[in-house]
């Protein structure tokens, strides 16, 4: 072989080897999203070792420290903590007082600053206050309290914030495999438990929040150094794959955040397809908060099965869910690239898939959900379809504006959210002092009809087609064509 076929060789090895900026951003996305549910749980997880096991322990603890931080340290040099159950979900429910309050916000700050910023910085902030964690349990649980608060504020940026990255990446016959890459929460969810109990189990539960606070440190720097809002602004993209990414986005979007688009408000709030992602999105949230939050009490008091100590059956609907996000985005992505069917058909396809048929298996628990095999199928059918809300109305806004799509996400996450409330009173009030089957079965009945109703809603106020409220004027133009917009010779 000669010197310039090896040379040759060695080159188109290197080609294959090395990752496009598209790519990089793809891992960078599903591994963010990863360590941001770790970041999210890690309390959850962790608050079973902190706090003391029995009452007679906790009296114990409180005779041996001051009242006011009601901690100690036994003779194996362990920390515990006497905070009763009021305190305990006080601490555990602080963090969606701040989430809830940077859904909407968060999506409109990655419009106008840029998702790198926005993303960024809430992750490096929210690991470093998670690698402080366990000094804030050891001042006091008010101090953990407020912390975990910050935490949420600072979290509840990161979804609505990656619609308007994909917005400036991510060209049409791509975004529902890029979508998936979000649902790496799923995976995460799977992941997390046996590693933060092996955590617990060797070094104790301050290790839980130094290893996840100190991974997402990580994450956070790399995302500085190699993400960037768009390829324009990418000092190594090359420029065959700026012109392709520029090409395909069209006049669609923003090319920059130098000039701020006002989001049209009388016509967003006005638009079916706006109404169709958010009431939709709140629908298939609310059966999500469901089924994970709510129906393992169901499987322990009604059928006496304790699903959470059985890691298989409940690692499983959160792999199934992200294998079912990554294969149906595969397919909507196919069939866009191939002009199959439409937009517009392959979101309603989808979404009904994804959202339908858990309101189908919701209504078969109702009458099969009193043998324990049959149920633990069920579950984790519901939450494996829901995956295909990728190539469902998950992303639809970056189809219908993706210059306002981060501020829809954000309107629809934080309607969601409620879900999670709604969901737990529904869940008391009907089974307050009556937790027998014949209650589950309403609230299966109610369950159902939540999924099927927000499949409907968008079977016929959604769709897939841009609008034309995308490109507002702002009242500073006096000419459309001020807009920095993308042409489709760029």
């Amino acid at each position: 072989m000669t010197s310039s076929t090896q040379k040759g060789c060695l080159a188109r090895m290197k080609d294959a080897l090395t990752l496009n900026c598209r790519q990089v951003l793809n891992l960078m996305v599903f591994f963010g999203f990863m360590f941001n549910y770790m970041l999210r749980v890690n309390l959850t997880i962790a608050i079973v070792e902190m706090v003391a096991k029995s009452n007679a322990t906790a009296a114990a603890v409180v005779d041996n420290s001051t009242a006011a931080m009601e901690r100690v340290v036994d003779e194996d040099g362990r920390t515990w903590f006497a905070w009763d159950a009021h305190k305990q979900n006080l601490i555990l429910g602080s963090f969606f007082w701040g989430y809830l309050m940077t859904e909407l916000p968060g999506g409109r700050l990655a419009e106008v600053v840029g998702a790198r910023k926005v993303l960024g910085v809430s992750m490096l902030v929210s690991s470093l206050l998670t690698l402080i964690t366990p000094a804030a349990a050891n001042l006091s649980y008010l101090a953990l309290v407020a912390l975990r608060a910050v935490i949420g504020f600072l979290l509840g940026v990161t979804w609505p914030a990656m619609l308007p990255m994909a917005a400036h990446w991510i060209p049409p016959a791509d975004r529902s495999k890029f979508m998936s890459n979000m649902m790496a929460s799923s995976l995460g969810a799977a992941i997390t438990m046996p590693v933060c109990g092996f955590l617990l189990s060797t070094w104790g539960w301050e290790s839980t929040f130094y290893v996840t606070g100190g991974v997402a440190l990580l994450w956070s720097a790399l995302w500085f150094v190699l993400i960037f809002d768009s390829p324009a602004q990418h000092p190594r993209i090359s420029m065959e794959e700026r012109r392709f990414i520029e090409q395909a986005l069209g006049d669609s979007v923003q090319a920059s955040h130098k000039e701020t688009l006002a989001v049209p408000w009388r016509q967003l709030l006005t638009s079916g397809p706006v109404w169709a992602i958010v009431l939709t999105h709140v629908a298939s949230i609310y059966g999500f908060f469901t089924v994970v939050n709510q129906l393992p009490t169901f499987m322990k008091k009604v059928l006496h099965f304790n699903i959470k100590q059985n890691g298989l059956a409940s690692s499983l609907p959160y792999l199934g869910k992200y294998l079912m996000a990554l294969g149906t985005g595969v397919i909507a992505d196919y069939l866009k690239s191939r002009n199959k069917i439409s937009t517009t058909a392959i979101r309603k396809t989808f979404t009904t898939f994804a959202v339908g048929i858990p309101g189908l298996l919701m209504a078969v628990q109702v009458f099969a959900g009193n043998d324990q095999i049959a149920s633990v199928a069920i579950f984790t059918l519901a939450l494996t379809f829901n995956g295909a809300v990728t190539a469902g109305y998950l992303g639809n806004g970056l189809d219908i504006a993706p210059n306002f799509s981060g501020t829809i996400f954000g309107m629809a996450n934080m309607l969601s959210s409620a879900g999670g409330f709604v969901s737990t009173l529904m869940v008391g009030s009907l089974t307050y002092q009556n937790d027998s089957y014949g209650q589950w079965q309403i609230i299966f009945g109610i369950l159902s009809g939540v999924y099927v109703l927000g499949a409907v809603i968008y079977l016929f106020l959604g769709t897939g087609e841009l609008q034309k409220w995308n490109s507002p004027r702002t009242p500073a133009e006096k000419e459309p064509e001020s807009y920095p917009l993308r042409k489709n010779s760029a």
